[in-house]
């Protein structure tokens, strides 16, 4: 009733203790040497369990997938921003995918996108790591990083 422990006790008599109280007999962690329960309201003991499960789940984030759209001529400054985002999405535990959009004869230059991802993929390497490899799709290649533990 008020959290104390009653100690070894054999299954018959720490249920009838929990007859007695009016009260659930409840295993708490039956991996234990002796399984350790609790004398509790059953059903207020579920919903606590549930009301943890999903104040975790609100607290979790769920690896969002965030997206960097490059070309393959892209200016120095303008990647230096890209790469400033990209960081910034890493270091919040998200998936970024970075993709290459190729328009019109940029096509016949794949290799002008590749070493773009590969050089992306060296300035970042301290804290992300390569999920996807440089796939080509379609008119575009993309690779998807993710943060480092």
């Amino acid at each position: 009733m008020d959290g104390t422990q009653v100690g070894i006790k054999p299954l018959s008599e720490a249920l009838a203790l929990a007859r007695q109280r009016g009260k659930d007999l409840i295993e708490i962690a039956p991996q234990a040497s002796p399984p350790v329960c609790k004398i509790l309201d059953y059903p207020k003991y579920r919903y606590e369990q549930e009301k943890k499960v999903r104040e975790s789940r609100r607290k979790q984030k769920a690896g969002m997938l965030k997206e960097v759209r490059f070309k393959p001529h892209i200016g120095a400054h303008d990647l230096d921003t890209k790469l400033k985002h990209i960081t910034e999405f890493i270091t919040a535990h998200d998936k970024v995918r970075l993709t290459v959009v190729f328009r019109g004869r940029e096509m016949q230059h794949r290799d002008l996108g590749m070493k773009l991802l590969d050089m992306i993929r060296d300035r970042l390497n301290a804290i992300a790591a390569v999920e996807q490899a440089p796939m080509p799709d379609r008119n575009r290649l993309v690779m998807t990083l993710i943060p480092k533990h």
